[in-house]
């Protein structure tokens, strides 16, 4: 099947810009401007609307001089409006060559917002379009509300288009400008405009008010369109345009008949930009760009990865710059770990991978993942345990902490069969929870180790969620003897680290400082 070359214009800063509460500076825009045209490699950019404002003309002027230095200013293309010339002197003076020209796509937008006639409308955009030639600038058409225009005013449209391809014209945009249209409705009315006309260039502009832009977008292909309208990460007024990378994806996997210019491996990367410039997050579950779309959750995917990839998909990350995940958390499985492991250059034996996996399931349970930066922390914890015979338990404990009161811990702790409960204040949760230990320790006549360091780090990245390792350092015998604890809370972590200790100096009277076992995995220091 011979192939069709479909032209992406991306609208990212024209279109896209006017999503709530977006605001590009002028050196974003450029930079923007610059990958775009560079890495992404897109056919055009729609940069900015004519006449809004001096920050947005000078932000123009930026681009279409580096543009004109690099031989991309007939990729640069302003809005302009039926105003004589205003826009036209507007875009000269700024350093454009291209105008995308709003006209009325809908009779109901002709009589109720500029409460004209047909030949009225008309006749002011021949003016323009005759002066734009005149100054050498190349000259595209919007028929704005043109969806509406199709479902109830469709004699006016093909009025319009009667007008404008009889004009010198470039290219004309179809947009559905309120994101109404449904496939079949795409495909019908593109392909009557296209039978009628195929000559004439036209472009399709969709948004994605009922979550149909890319439905309509193939539709529209498949009519004839020639050309399409996209904006990085789907940005927009209300819910957005069609969003590039997803659109690209779709051409590339389903529709190989159409061809781009676009670097698949670029999009990650424009996606990320435009996230840090506009403060919009993407949502983590964004197709192509989320940051969760390339993770394997269900450890029974992993698995299936294993063993002959069974749940790929075209959808490869690497084509994106990406790369594939596991993650790690309550539904995690052998497989998911063992991937990760192997990242890191780790291998466990069985039983202690068993132990990994159960640990990960049960900080699942509290938190919504475990990354795998946690995952050498985890390790560290199981095998430390592994070296302590746990005959102390602490059974519960209450902190609270209250302003204007003195910290205050409950405890209780079993030795054996045996349970006792103190309570006890502090200077901190930690302080009264130690406070309460040294009374029942007292009560068995033992005085408890010193705490010589205490230290807490976290994974790189700094989450507030993220799992917590408090090392304590305790001066056991006239030795050195360290002691971990994991948890997302930073307080039982220490709790646990704790509790470590009280199980090497072990039950008192009857069980020996330090086992065999721990000796050999402990760092002991004199």
């Amino acid at each position: 099947m011979n192939s069709r070359y479909i032209e992406i214009m991306d609208t990212t800063l024209r279109d896209g810009e006017q999503t709530s509460g977006v605001s590009f500076s002028a050196s974003e825009k450029l930079t923007i401007a610059q990958v775009l045209l560079q890495e992404v490699k897109v056919d055009r950019i729609e940069i900015a609307s004519a006449r809004v404002s001096e920050g947005e003309f000078q932000a123009v002027r930026q681009i279409t001089d580096w543009a004109r230095s690099n031989g991309f200013l007939d990729k640069i293309e302003v809005l302009t409006f039926v105003d004589g010339d205003a826009s036209i002197n507007w875009i000269l003076d700024a350093g454009a060559r291209v105008m995308n020209l709003l006209t009325k796509g809908s009779l109901n937008h002709l009589t109720h917002q500029l409460k004209k006639s047909p030949a009225a409308h008309f006749e002011d955009i021949r003016a323009v379009l005759e002066l734009a030639d005149s100054k050498g600038i190349d000259c595209n058409v919007y028929l704005e509300d043109w969806s509406n225009g199709m479902r109830s005013s469709p004699e006016y449209v093909f009025q319009a288009l009667d007008f404008l391809t009889s004009q010198p014209v470039k290219r004309i945009l179809l947009p559905d400008t309120l994101g109404i249209l449904t496939p079949a409705e795409s495909y019908s009315f593109v392909k009557q405009i296209v039978d009628k006309y195929p000559d004439q260039h036209f472009e399709f502009h969709a948004h994605n008010d009922y979550d149909l832009s890319i439905a309509n977008v193939m539709e529209a292909l498949r009519a004839g369109a020639r050309g399409l309208h996209l904006t990085v990460n789907g940005m927009g007024e209300r819910t957005g345009n069609a969003p590039l990378a997803s659109t690209i994806a779709v051409l590339n996997d389903m529709m190989p008949e159409y061809k781009t210019s676009v670097n698949e491996r670029s999009l990650y990367t424009i996606s990320k930009i435009v996230e840090t410039f506009s403060g919009i997050r993407i949502p983590s579950n964004k197709p192509i760009v989320g940051e969760s779309v390339f993770t394997q959750t269900a450890g029974i995917h992993a698995d299936g990865d294993k063993k002959n990839n069974l749940y790929f998909s075209k959808l490869m990350p690497e084509r994106f710059g990406r790369q594939r995940l596991y993650a790690l958390g309550k539904t995690s499985g052998k497989a998911n770990i063992e991937n990760n492991l192997r990242d890191l250059g780790i291998t466990l034996a069985d039983a202690d991978l068993k132990k990994v996996t159960q640990r990960i399931i049960e900080l699942g349970d509290r938190k919504e993942a475990v990354t795998p930066e946690d995952l050498p922390y985890i390790i560290s914890d199981i095998l430390d345990s592994n070296a302590i015979e746990e005959k102390v338990v602490i059974v519960n404990y209450v902190l609270t902490h209250s302003k204007n009161l003195k910290p205050s811990a409950t405890l209780q702790i079993k030795f054996g069969e045996e349970v006792f409960e103190e309570n006890a204040q502090g200077d901190g949760q930690y302080d009264a929870f130690m406070n309460a230990l040294k009374k029942i320790y007292c009560q068995k006549g033992i005085s408890l180790p010193m705490l010589t360091d205490y230290t807490v780090r976290i994974p790189p990245g700094g989450k507030t969620d993220a799992l917590c390792e408090t090392i304590i350092t305790w001066e056991i015998n006239g030795k050195e003897v360290k002691t971990r604890g994991l948890d997302s809370d930073q307080t039982f972590s220490a709790i646990m680290a704790t509790q470590k200790m009280l199980n090497l100096i072990g039950i008192p009277a009857d069980v020996p400082l330090v086992s065999p076992v721990a000796k050999v995995a402990l760092d002991l220091k004199p």
